[in-house]
């Protein structure tokens, strides 16, 4: 499968601080906490355009960093959310995460959005933390940080023009001949294995994706040889070109090759037969090719375009393409059809995973206890160390998890280094 593929980093906006703030006014006395929440960080959203065929934007702009959310403010005045940031993707695009492998979003359609990195949440004011017990609290959060990632995307690149015949015809001959594409060419049957793609560009300076798709025997939409796969590829085609051996070397005839290739892809999917098609004649530089031609066009029948071609000696290559340039040109695109999708058939994947641990404690040579943990580090980050209370919060926090507990499990004692990221603390038992 030919893949453009690039990776990048991408992070969503930070929650905005919340704010401790209190009411001041003349005439209310005892006024009471008044700071406002943070807004919400922008999400990092993917979004399909149609006009994209390349990632090659992706090549200089790696970084992707979506604004914060606006800080709390005084009088229960909250932060405004952040926009979510929405960067444009070509149809085909599939996003996986770099480290873990898993598959985030396949991008297809036109406009179809997917959210790639979360923005956090806004951190609470400390009108939140009010409580009969403690009704003006000097405490609030800071935003919940957002998800921070590196993600591979892959183009899977569709091609307007596909190359239909039997194995052995020429496709992959006539692929090198007019484009860059250098594809595995030998002798025998099945060459390709996988769909050789090449960029075309016609001398009045119009350029097409050109397929070589694997060959296609009878019985294909059964799935015998490669037909499967060679078929759902063919599906994403604009204009189909049949490519025909005239030379007749192999003891077939070109005529009966013409009609079982036309019934495997009428036998496969009947909107097949809607795609224009164009016959290239190849190998007339072959001693029978003439006369086999002729025996074709008269079997034939149909109003089709027939280009007698040579690979070899490029004979009518130039016309070839300027005959798809100008069918492309003419032909809508052709909605890819989601069968299970549109009959309303909907699965949904359930996985079972272990529990995570909240968090690990590991020893240096030095002694210190260091501790680690994603939903750790995150109350970390959300904590405003500045104020004595929101210390006692977190300090609590870690207690009801069990952190304390722990690293007395592990040998702790007064007056140790504990670490958290790159802060150390003094354990007090």
């Amino acid at each position: 499968m030919f893949v453009d593929q690039v990776k990048i980093y991408v992070k969503g906006g930070d929650g905005g601080n919340g704010m401790v703030a209190f009411r001041r006014e003349k005439y209310v006395p005892k006024g009471g906490p008044a700071g406002g929440d943070g807004g919400h960080g922008a999400n990092v959203v993917f979004e399909v355009e149609e006009g994209l065929r390349t990632l090659m934007d992706f090549r200089y702009k790696r970084h992707f960093k979506a604004p914060r959310g606006e800080h709390g403010m005084s009088k229960n005045q909250h932060g405004k959310n952040s926009a979510d940031m929405i960067v444009k993707v070509p149809p085909g695009t599939v996003v996986s995460d770099a480290d873990t492998g898993e598959i985030i979003a396949d991008l297809t359609e036109h406009g179809q959005r997917a959210i790639i990195a979360k923005g956090g949440r806004g951190g609470r004011g400390n009108t939140r933390f009010a409580t009969p017990a403690n009704p003006a609290p000097e405490l609030s959060e800071k935003g919940e940080p957002g998800v921070e990632r590196n993600i591979i995307m892959e183009l899977k690149l569709l091609a307007d023009v596909g190359l239909v015949g039997f194995p052995s015809v020429g496709k992959s001959t006539l692929l090198a001949s007019v484009s860059a594409a250098r594809p595995k060419i030998a002798e025998y049957h099945f060459t390709t294995i996988v769909p050789n793609l090449g960029v075309v560009e016609t001398e009045d300076g119009r350029s097409f994706v050109m397929a070589d798709l694997p060959g296609l025997i009878e019985g294909a939409h059964e799935g015998v040889g490669l037909g499967h796969q060679f078929l759902r590829h063919i599906e994403r085609t604009r204009v189909i070109v049949h490519v025909i051996d005239m030379s007749g070397q192999e003891g077939r005839d070109p005529y009966e090759d013409y009609v079982t290739i036309n019934k495997e892809l009428e036998e496969y999917n009947l909107r097949l037969t809607e795609r224009p098609q164009i016959i290239a004649a190849s190998k007339m530089d072959m001693p029978d090719s003439a006369e086999n031609l002729q025996a074709f066009k008269e079997k034939l029948g149909e109003d089709i375009q027939i280009f007698p071609i040579s690979s070899v000696t490029r004979e009518g290559l130039r016309e070839l393409l300027y005959a798809v340039a100008d069918k492309i040109e003419e032909t809508p695109e052709f909605p890819l059809e989601h069968g299970e999708e549109e009959a309303g058939i909907h699965r949904v994947l359930y996985k079972h995973e272990a529990e995570k641990e909240e968090f690990m404690i590991s020893r240096e040579s030095d002694g210190t206890f260091v501790v680690t943990g994603e939903k750790l580090e995150k109350l970390f980050k959300m904590t405003d160390f500045s104020r004595d209370e929101s210390v006692k919060r977190f300090a609590r926090q870690l207690r009801a998890m069990g952190v304390d507990e722990a690293l007395r499990n592990r040998g702790a004692e007064d007056g140790d280094i504990v670490r958290l990221m790159e802060y150390e603390f003094e354990f007090v038992d």
